[in-house]
């Protein structure tokens, strides 16, 4: 008797993917997807056609099913997750308007999101749990207005990419508290849609029918819809297939290796730079990135993150040339710690602190060639994420000297093993690239009642033996980032 089998969808910053796993083993049995084509545009916008997502999702699960052969059959539930915020606004006949989504990515709204910080952030804080930010659906909605770019009244529905992806699946629109309280939406008290963030971005018609302008926010792991008929055949399912309510890819990441339950925190290195911890609620609000509720009363998600972690890198391999990522991280390890002297400032797309901060090369010298430059990045990437967690750490957040690393970076042990000796103890590491859809098929099969197991491999990673050096990096790596702080505020005035 063959085991059940379960879907889950991941919609990332630069991706799209569909895993199918085996319940019990929690073994993947088929994956497909790949890089979505994101367009940039001048001032840093990034937006995606809604016919290349439609033709993503599908593919993905085509070639899943293709792959599963006999036993696609077995699969039971699907759910989707998907990188948090960005504008994926619908008009009043359920299309993109544009026909494009704006990627959370998006920095064109970085001036005006400082300025209303300035004049909001502390209140916004305390009713939602984040201040204004550049990939903020209010934000991007308020600059494309003023850009002329959408009209007033055009905007029908808020949906983030999970839930469009679901609504593509199903034709339903239903979202969940994460992904609305990520977005900086949801009051952290009521837990219900606040007007406060719509008001401050100047979208009072908006601001005045949040319910209507949101969608039902649902339970996540319960039935957001049936899989439609015609989608099924496309894809090659079963019709009819429960399609669950998800999370943000973050969430259903830290589900995926039991950090939600643990208490531990996590660092995810994908495009963004994402450390976080669930955690009981508190009061008053601990100064961190952003405070997410995602549907419990007594616990919230905490995170302090940046738009630029393994973004930096793909940056690095856009413009040496070289194949990938991986190509990166093999010339950095040529080189030995502190790249002889070479500093990288690793916010390719932007960071939230400093205020306004941007990439750059500090220290380069005639000497240095593109390994110093692959190793000056990857060990600013490794130090912002432990920069990340030691905050997190300094209001108590998190198990003493317990993290876990996911995310494409964790995939290299040594990337996971520079962390641990920034931190100075060992880190966890998950090298399956898949624990956004790990997590989300979890969730599929809770809508079924189905307690599931699906296992994720794991790793413990020692520091490296010279941890003396790995100290003295991590401790210059504060002082220089801190000390630019003014510099990154001059270079956002000049260009706003």
């Amino acid at each position: 008797m063959s085991a059940d089998i379960y879907i889950g969808i991941d919609m990332g910053s630069t991706g799209l993917k569909a895993v199918a796993f085996e319940a019990g083993s929690g073994r993947g049995l088929a994956a497909a997807g790949g890089a979505l084509p994101f367009v940039q545009l001048p001032g840093g916008g990034c937006e995606i056609d809604a016919a290349a997502i439609d033709a993503a999702l599908v593919g993905a699960l085509a070639r899943v099913a293709a792959l599963l052969g006999e036993r696609v059959r077995h699969v039971r539930a699907l759910s989707c997750t998907g990188h948090g915020a960005g504008l994926y606004a619908l008009d009043r006949h359920g299309r993109l308007l544009r026909g494009r989504a704006v990627a959370s990515t998006d920095q064109r709204a970085g001036a005006r999101a400082r300025a209303l910080g300035l004049r909001h952030g502390q209140a916004l804080f305390a009713d939602v749990g984040c201040a204004p930010w550049s990939g903020q659906p209010t934000v991007i909605a308020a600059e494309l207005l003023e850009q002329h770019l959408i009209q007033r009244g055009e905007i029908h529905r808020l949906m983030f990419a999970k839930d469009y992806l679901c609504f593509l699946l199903t034709g339903e629109t239903v979202t969940d508290a994460s992904d609305v309280s990520t977005a900086g939406l949801l009051s952290l008290a009521r837990g219900v849609p606040s007007r406060q963030p719509f008001a401050a971005a100047g979208l009072d018609e908006l601001a005045d029918r949040t319910d209507a302008v949101l969608p039902r926010i649902g339970v996540a792991g319960t039935v957001a819809g049936l899989l439609r008929d015609t989608r099924a055949a496309q894809c090659g399912l079963p019709a009819g297939l429960p399609v669950a309510v998800g999370t943000i890819d973050l969430l259903a990441s830290l589900a995926a290796v039991g950090a939600d339950t643990r208490g531990e925190a996590v660092a995810i290195l994908g495009t963004w730079c994402v450390n976080a911890v669930v955690a009981p609620a508190r009061s008053p609000l601990p100064a961190v990135g952003a405070v997410v509720h995602f549907g419990e009363a007594q616990r919230r998600l905490y995170f302090e993150n940046s738009p630029s972690s393994m973004a930096n890198v793909a940056w690095l391999a856009r413009t040496l040339r070289l194949p990938d990522a991986a190509a990166v991280v093999e010339a950095a390890f040529s080189v030995p710690l502190g790249a002889q002297g070479l500093r990288f400032l690793p916010f390719i797309n932007g960071g939230g602190a400093p205020e306004g901060a941007s990439a750059g090369f500090i220290g380069l010298q005639g000497h240095h060639g593109p390994a110093h430059m692959a190793r000056a990045v990857i060990d600013a990437v490794a130090a912002l994420h432990a920069r990340h967690l030691a905050r997190l750490a300094s209001f108590g957040l998190g198990v003493p000297g317990r993290v876990s690393a996911l995310g494409g970076g964790a995939r290299d042990r040594r990337v996971v093993q520079l962390i641990a000796g920034f931190l100075g103890h060992p880190v966890e590491r998950c090298g399956d690239d898949e624990t956004g859809a790990r997590g989300a098929a979890l969730l599929a099969a809770k809508s079924l009642g189905d307690d599931a197991a699906l296992p994720a491999p794991r790793e413990c990673v020692a520091p490296p033996a010279d941890a003396p050096a790995h100290a003295d990096f991590y401790a210059s790596f504060h002082p220089l980032i801190d000390a630019l702080s003014p510099a990154f505020g001059q270079l956002s005035g000049n260009a706003a």
